[in-house]
C-alpha cells in the first residue's frame, strides 16, 4: 500500500514562500495521480492541485499563478511550491495518492 508522507509546512509571513513535499513510495510505478488538499480550521477540506501520471497539472482558482506542483519520479516525491502566500492559505495541507492520505503538514501564514 502506498503511504504518503508530507513535510515542509511551517510559519511564514504574508508574501512569503514555502515548498511542501509529499513522498509516497510506489505512486510512480502504480501510475497514480497525486493531489494536494487543504483544510482550514472550521472549514471543509478543499482540493488545491493535482498532477497526473503523465505530468498534467491543474489548480484551484485561488492558487493559480502562485502555486506550482511538480514531481520527481526517481524519488516518488511530489512538491507544491507556494509563493505569494496569503493569510487565507493557512490550513493543514495533505496529499492523496493511490487512494491513500498522508497525515498532513500545517501551513500558517501570519505576520
Amino acid at each position: 500500500q502506498v503511504q504518503p508522507v508530507e513535510s515542509g509546512g511551517g510559519l511564514v509571513q504574508p508574501g512569503g514562500s514555502l515548498r511542501l513535499s509529499c513522498t509516497a513510495p510506489g505512486f510512480t510505478s502504480n501510475k497514480c495521480a497525486v493531489a494536494w488538499y487543504r483544510q482550514a480550521a472550521g472549514k471543509e477540506r478543499e482540493w488545491v492541485s493535482w498532477i497526473s501520471p503523465f505530468g498534467d497539472t491543474n489548480y484551484e482558482d485561488s492558487v493559480k499563478g502562485r502555486f506550482t506542483i511538480t514531481k520527481d519520479e526517481a524519488s516518488d516525491t511530489v512538491y507544491l511550491q507556494m509563493n505569494s502566500l496569503k493569510p487565507e492559505d493557512t490550513a493543514m495541507y495533505s496529499c492523496k495518492t493511490c487512494n491513500s492520505w498522508g497525515q498532513g503538514t500545517q501551513v500558517t501564514v501570519s505576520s
